[in-house]
């Protein structure tokens, strides 16, 4: 229990997805080619971001202390990812999907988890246009981010899938200084 609280405290040295970086285009964003994963979800409705994050963190963080058909811990890793389909309109519901990678020595054969909630998700290999920035993150900046992300790619003429879009975290809130952060756009397929 200690040793998963630390790992979720301070981040450093927690196993990340493998990815492909291309040649940066502009000084602004990177292209990344994640490799096809295996991640533990669950996902939640819900008007505010924050919120949608905080409560999916907490059901995840419960899998990983042992709430699954094994009973097995399951190292933390990082980023914890937040796939965002926003809803129809302003006042609309958006749909809140929360993921922790899970660990490369579990890949093949993930802790089924126990919460109906909760549910191991096969992501296919993507291409992601990625921006990333420091700090302390909230709803506001997220969205800040994803503006200036959005722009950098219009400004360059890049194909992109405008939704869903994610937000993926790496530190602990215990983490001062250092902090990194990052919105994910997906590329658009070619045809």
């Amino acid at each position: 229990m200690l040793k998963a609280a630390k790992q979720a405290l301070f981040s450093t040295g927690l196993q990340n997805p493998k990815f492909t970086a291309e040649e940066k285009k502009g000084q602004d964003y990177e292209v990344r080619t994640y490799h096809a994963t295996k991640w533990v979800s669950t996902s939640l409705s819900g008007m505010q971001w924050d919120a949608a994050l905080n409560a999916g963190f907490r059901r995840l963080f419960s899998y990983i202390q042992g709430n699954n058909h094994n009973k097995v811990k399951v190292e933390m890793t990082a980023p914890v990812t937040c796939r965002v389909a926003p809803g129809a309109g302003p006042a609309c519901e958006s749909e809140f999907t929360v993921s922790f990678y899970i660990p490369e020595e579990l890949q093949d054969n993930p802790p089924q988890p126990s919460d109906p909630e909760v549910f191991v998700e096969h992501r296919k290999e993507f291409t992601a246009y990625v921006r990333t920035y420091g700090g302390f993150s909230n709803e506001n900046l997220r969205h800040e981010e994803l503006l200036k992300l959005l722009e950098s790619l219009k400004r360059d003429g890049v194909q992109y899938v405008d939704k869903p879009f994610y937000s993926a975290g790496y530190d602990s809130p215990f983490k001062l200084t250092n902090r990194r952060n990052e919105v994910w756009v997906l590329q658009k397929q070619q045809d």
